[in-house]
Order: C-alpha cells, then sequence, then structure tokens
C-alpha cells in the first residue's frame, strides 16, 4: 500500500564528459551501479537508477557526457544523451565547480534551456574547488539560464547530496512507483558486468586504447552448491598491437584488470566469482552503427 501523497517521476542528470554525472548517481544510491574515470566517453549507455523511500520513487537518468562527435560511437553517445531530455520531471545539468565553464557547458544549456522540465543546476566537486571558484561558478551558471534551483555539492564526500534529492523530489508530482521497491537499475546484469570489466580497463590504460575498447558477456553459469558464478567476457579492440597491451608481457596486464573486476563483480553479485577475459580484435568497430548497437552502447542500450 502506498503511503498517501507518494510522489515519483524522472530525472535526468546532463552535463559535458568528466563533470561528476555517474559518480554523483552512485552516490544518491548508496553502492557502485555506474562506472566512473577520469575518461572521455566513460559512460556509454543512458540508463536508470531508482531510488525508493516511503513517500517517493526518483528515477535517475544517468546519460553520456554530450560532446563534439569524432566518430559513429560518439555520434551515437551524443543522440543518447539528447534523448534523455525527452519526457522527464527534471533535468539536472551537471558542471563541474573547479573548472571554468565553456562553449561545451553553453551548448549542453541550450539543450537544457529548451526542455520543458523543471531545470536544476548542480555544481559539482566542490571538495576541490575553492570557495572563490564555486562563487564564480554560481554566477556564470546563472548567465547560462534561469533555474528552478540550484545545488553546489561533493559526490565524493557525500556533502549536499541529500539536498539534491530533496530538491529534485520537490519538483515530483503525486504518482505511483514505476518500478518494484528493490529495484535499482533498469540495466540487464550482462550489462553492468561489462561495464565494470571495462572500466578496469579505462583506469589501467587511460588515453592508450580506452575509446577502441569493447567489452560483451558471452555466457554466465551460477553453481547454486559452491555459491559461484561463473562469467565469460570478451574484451574487444581495434587493432592487434592494442589487444597485445590488453594481454601485457606473460598475460599480466588481463590478470591484473580480472583480478580488480572480479573484486567488484563479488560486492555486486554478492557471491564468489570466477571471470574468465577473452581478448578480440574487430576492426574499425566504432564507426560501425550495427556494431556499436549489438555492443549495447548509446541507443542499442
Amino acid at each position: 500500500m502506498q503511503k498517501e501523497g507518494f510522489k515519483s517521476g524522472f530525472a535526468t542528470l546532463v552535463g559535458r564528459p568528466n563533470a561528476g554525472k555517474s559518480t554523483l548517481l552512485n552516490a544518491i544510491m548508496g553502492k557502485k551501479i555506474a562506472i566512473t574515470s577520469s575518461t572521455a566517453q566513460t559512460t556509454r549507455h543512458r540508463f536508470r537508477a531508482v531510488l525508493t523511500r516511503d513517500d517517493f520513487q526518483l528515477i535517475l537518468v544517468d546519460t553520456p557526457g554530450i560532446h563534439k562527435p569524432h566518430d559513429a560511437l560518439g555520434e551515437e553517445l551524443n543522440e543518447s544523451a539528447l534523448k534523455g531530455l525527452q519526457d522527464i520531471d527534471v533535468v539536472a545539468m551537471v558542471i563541474d565547480a573547479s573548472q571554468p565553464i565553456g562553449r561545451g557547458d553553453e551548448w549542453v544549456a541550450k539543450q537544457v534551456a529548451a526542455c520543458k522540465a523543471r531545470r536544476i543546476c548542480v555544481l559539482s566537486k566542490t571538495d576541490i574547488a575553492t570557495p572563490e571558484q564555486i562563487a564564480a561558478q554560481r554566477e556564470a551558471a546563472e548567465v547560462l539560464m534561469t533555474w528552478d534551483a540550484m545545488v553546489a555539492l561533493s559526490a565524493r564526500s557525500g556533502a549536499n547530496v541529500d539536498a539534491f534529492v530533496e530538491e529534485a523530489v520537490f519538483f515530483l508530482s503525486e504518482g505511483p512507483a514505476w518500478f518494484p521497491p528493490d529495484m535499482q537499475t533498469d540495466q540487464p546484469m550482462e550489462v553492468v558486468i561489462a561495464e565494470f570489466i571495462r572500466e578496469k580497463i579505462l583506469r589501467s590504460f587511460h588515453d592508450e586504447v580506452p575509446h577502441s575498447i569493447g567489452v560483451a558477456v558471452d555466457n554466465m553459469q551460477y553453481e547454486k552448491k559452491k555459491d559461484l558464478q561463473r562469467i565469460f567476457a570478451t574484451i574487444y579492440v581495434e587493432r592487434d598491437s592494442q589487444k597485445g597491451m590488453i594481454i601485457g608481457k606473460k598475460g599480466a596486464a588481463i590478470k591484473r584488470i580480472g583480478s580488480e573486476a572480479r573484486a567488484d563483480l563479488e560486492q555486486l553479485l554478492g557471491c564468489r566469482v570466477f571471470l574468465d577475459l577473452n581478448v578480440k580484435v574487430k576492426k574499425n568497430w566504432r564507426r560501425d552503427a550495427t556494431q556499436i548497437r549489438r555492443f549495447g552502447y548509446g541507443e542499442g542500450a
């Protein structure tokens, strides 16, 4: 039985790459659902996280960072992010408080200003910004458009994260719970697992190969007696040289990736995990829209 006055609705997080959208989503949910790294295009899916409390259900839509695309993958991610602005109740534009507002932010702001939803400006990363930087960002953000609310927060320290949730919920209307109360994301588990593996590659290799990486879970087998989840996945790269980098000398790199991913996956799944990783070359997959959607990126998600 739903509480009287129960509110529900959708809030989309948008912004430039590395603004802190996924880190904020994880802070709101109190657990790791979206992967994070300092690499642009870390988020390749538009997916929903569901925060349910006694008096509301807030569905948060995390989107890829909006940027100038250089290939079919970039175009697909931009399209996915912009579609996240359709049919929502609240749009939260996340702006890095430690970096000056630039043309990229201005372009994102134009898309947000055209949206009919209530608009919240989120000044993120206040833990690494000075009070002077935060004050300057407030003034610069107010020039971009008229906001319904503005929140300065730090997803890493947790400062003011609850305040953002309160602001978003304030703008929701009374309505039903759209998802079961125990559901935290609409992403298929295979996609979440593939993303956790990709995150470890992004963090290990930084700018050397990350955009050329795609990950697909091929098979999953759960052994109830052993409480063991067996996962078989393939890492796809575009060139043979990249395959060698991912495997590493005597397999050292792929072992490290597997070990780090397994630790996260055991926490996610709540059981022991056996992870088998293979590496294959699929030339120029980022330029092939069909292949991009096969990986589940962008609108293929």
